[in-house]
């Protein structure tokens, strides 16, 4: 079967990536300093936008792959990877705006997180009606779970080290990290 990607597709869907991780700081930093119910509702619309985005990023690099032959996304499984990539930003902002980040903690948010990155990427996945059906190698997809892991792990310590200060070299290192 003969696959290729759009270039400018793939491109937009990095953009869209860092932007969400530089707003993701901004969020982080929001629910940290909020108290009571305005905490609630920084996490709750953080959740929301940080999520979407997350999933949009996801969604335009999952077109941006053409094959030989039409696909089509089932609206439910593509809805719900959608909820999971906003329940999984909700746990990651709650863990990023803590006062404190133990080393157990940002593990545990790791794993959790990258299983929900995981969870988000492979109901997106399930979500495409196409026959032949999609073939997983067990390997990769051993490997994508500790990719997503490991790149949780970096987020969410650096959402927790860069979500706060005005210096210039605060904004390269955000800037950089996303």
């Amino acid at each position: 079967m003969q696959a290729s990607y759009n270039f400018w597709l793939v491109t937009l869907s990095i953009l869209v990536a860092m932007l969400v991780f530089l707003h993701a700081l901004k969020l982080a930093a929001r629910v940290a300093e909020a108290e009571g119910t305005g905490g609630r509702l920084w996490l709750f619309g953080g959740a929301i936008a940080m999520g979407t985005g997350i999933w949009s990023m996801h969604f335009i690099g999952m077109l941006a792959f053409s094959v030989s032959i039409p696909l089509r996304y089932g609206i439910g499984e593509t809805l719900g990877s959608l909820v999971i990539a906003i329940v999984t930003s909700g746990f990651a902002l709650a863990i990023a705006s803590r006062t404190k980040l133990s080393l157990q903690r940002l593990a545990v948010g790791a794993v959790v997180m990258g299983a929900g990155i995981c969870a988000m990427h492979y109901s997106g996945m399930a979500a495409i009606t196409i026959v032949p059906m999609i073939r997983y190698e067990p390997q990769l997809v051993a490997a994508s779970i500790a990719i997503a892991v490991t790149a949780s792990f970096a987020a969410l310590w650096l959402a927790f080290k860069l979500r706060s200060g005005q210096s210039l070299y605060i904004a390269l290192a955000r800037g950089g990290a996303a």
